[in-house]
């Protein structure tokens, strides 16, 4: 029975995970764009901002702006220039909601009413909504867990172009001033229980954008697969078939020293593939059987984790691994997998790689620090959040990593080689999305707003 992991997997993809160009931090020109899941690469890290060390959502000190966005959804924040867009599905029914909390219901949500999906872009400097467009409105295809939303999927930019992927209703593509470009129908996405398939969980995986193309993991119950489409046209490039489980993790591009790659989480196997042509390059077995953080890479080395029960594992792959490089009985390495350990990976937040260490956070509050080169354990710490955990995955800027708790709770801890709490802010209400940094400014998308903290 899945009832004690699975509502936590299917946020991961919107909230967690995975954007497209390179995941190395953004430096240079490149600052100020979040482009996708938890910006370039999926890596959460941009330097420089400068951020407040204190603020109040209260009194509105260090509060650049804070808005109200309509309806429910999980789905992260993406930026590019001034502009930053968000996803939302309203519902018609007035009370749609849903749970937050570390609990072990696998129900889904009554709320099957008419929704509307749509896509919002607000000016990133005053909150002033700039269009909102909807993308489709109906009665959905597919339940929801109760912890879930039916708009969960991140969405993706590459500054001329804004794509939203809103599960079984389809893949939308717009201009960044809001014009209408393309659909695409990319099937019923069947995502729940691996071992009970008439549970509904909904999707989560969200879209990248990488050299032209629109690149979506779908994997669900049967058929599962990864497909590009071209981001101007909505044309498929390629289709690739995955004997998969449902999973809710997004791939993401990483550079190697002989080629780009795209690699994908997954129950059966972690996989690299080609992304220009979707030709598999290797696969990686001895995963979860429910996986959701998404891949990340830095410094050489590539980190995918998952957090289901009983292994847990956290693998640092090389980038130019080629066949079957599953690790044999007994091995924690071989020539591809420079390090692994099991029962220490996250169910929920995709892990932070800054400076050189890898940050693991569960959605119960154990935060784990690791070397990058070596997979050292250096502390396996509670935060102290309140109750519900965490589902939103950390990220980091000037040698801060910033938390953001379902419990309403922001917290600041330094980063190191040791876990120390430099601050905890009470913002009033849960978060679900996972950060985006841009500009001098952390944005926070609660339950009900968007707060841009910043001086």
């Amino acid at each position: 029975m899945p009832n004690l992991h699975f509502m936590k997997a299917l946020l991961a993809g919107g909230m967690l995970l995975a954007a497209g160009l390179s995941s190395a931090p953004v430096s240079g020109a490149e600052r100020g764009n979040w482009p996708s899941f938890r910006g370039p690469g999926a890596a959460g890290v941009m330097d420089g901002l400068d951020l407040p060390e204190q603020w109040e959502a209260e009194t509105g000190r260090g509060i650049r702006f804070k808005v109200e966005l309509p309806g429910l959804a999980h789905s992260s924040p993406v930026i590019w220039g001034d502009r930053l867009f968000v996803t939302t599905a309203v519902s018609s029914e007035r009370d749609a909601s849903f749970k937050p909390g570390l609990y072990g219901s696998g129900e889904a949500s009554r709320d099957r009413s008419v929704q509307e999906w749509r896509v919002l872009c607000l000016d990133k400097k005053d909150g002033k909504l700039l269009w909102d467009k909807t993308a489709t409105q109906g009665n959905p295809q597919d339940k929801r867990h109760i912890k879930s939303s039916y708009a969960n999927s991140t969405p993706a930019t590459d500054g001329e172009h804004v794509v939203a992927l809103f599960g079984s209703e389809g893949l939308f593509c717009y201009t960044t001033q809001g014009q209408f470009l393309w659909k695409k129908e990319l099937g019923r996405m069947d995502v729940g229980a691996y071992d009970l398939p008439s549970y509904e969980w909904g999707a989560a995986s969200s879209p990248i954008i990488h050299d032209g193309k629109v690149i979506v993991q779908c994997d669900q119950q049967k058929g599962s697969f990864l497909i590009a489409v071209d981001v101007k046209t909505g044309a498929t490039v390629w289709t690739t078939p995955r004997d998969e489980l449902p999973s809710w993790g997004t791939p993401t591009v990483y550079p190697g020293k002989t080629r780009a790659g795209l690699v994908a989480n997954g129950s059966n196997f972690i996989r690299g593939y080609d992304p220009a042509t979707g030709a598999e390059l290797w696969r990686l077995g001895g995963s979860s059987k429910i996986t959701a953080p998404t891949p990340v890479y830095a410094e050489g080395l590539i980190i995918v984790a998952s957090g289901r029960a009983p292994e847990r594992p956290i693998f640092a792959i090389r980038p130019d691994a080629t066949g079957d490089i599953t690790l044999r009985n007994g091995e924690t390495t071989n020539a591809s997998v420079a390090w692994s350990k099991t029962r220490r990976g996250s169910y929920m937040p995709t892990p932070l790689l800054y400076r050189s260490l890898v940050y693991v956070l569960n959605n119960d509050g154990l935060l784990g620090g690791y070397e990058l080169a070596t997979g050292t354990e250096l502390f396996l710490e509670r935060v102290p959040h309140r109750s519900f955990g965490f589902s939103a995955s950390p990220v980091a800027a000037d040698g801060k990593i910033y938390l953001a708790g379902e419990d309403g709770l922001v917290f600041v801890v330094e980063a190191g080689r040791q876990l120390k709490l430099l601050a905890t802010h009470a913002m009033g209400e849960p978060f679900m999305a996972t950060p985006a940094l841009s500009h001098g400014t952390l944005y926070l998308r609660g339950s009900r707003h968007l707060f841009a903290v910043g001086k």
